[in-house]
């Protein structure tokens, strides 16, 4: 009897056990790679074909970009990590049809590939040497 109880008890709390496991994402960044956590990162061959198919995803509406400029990978530490970092420069086609300030992001790369996009880019970015980059301008949907 006190088995057969005991057996219930572990079935009724599974669920739960399994459920206190299966957390939010809301407020993580998720990264889309696994991180072997080498300190020495290939450098992103295919970086721009990244970023433009990343960006026609990532802005609702990719047409009519003005003033894009991007500055080649560079090694940066980011979160104690030393990673590829691309910083991109921007000012998106409003909703409203208006152009508001530009904006500056920086893209990371682990393994060679691109990860995540971060959107405050002022402590990872200082000193960014900016190109311009005519591609991210011509993006259509």
């Amino acid at each position: 009897m006190l088995k057969m109880l005991a057996k219930r008890a572990a079935i009724l709390v599974l669920p739960i056990a399994l459920a206190a496991c299966a957390g939010s994402d809301e407020g993580r960044d998720v990264p889309l790679s696994i991180d072997s956590g080498t300190a020495n990162q290939p450098f992103p061959q295919n970086y721009r074909v990244e970023v433009l198919a990343f960006m026609r995803t990532y802005l609702n509406n990719p047409v009519g970009i003005r003033d894009a400029a991007m500055a080649e990978p560079a090694q940066r530490t980011v979160g104690g990590r030393l990673r590829y970092v691309t910083c991109l420069r921007f000012t998106p086609h409003e909703s409203d049809g208006s152009y508001r300030e530009p904006r500056e992001r920086a893209i990371l790369y682990i393994n060679g590939r691109l990860d995540r996009m971060v959107e405050n880019a002022s402590e990872i970015c200082p000193g960014a040497v900016y190109a311009p980059f005519p591609e991210l301008e011509k993006l259509t949907r």
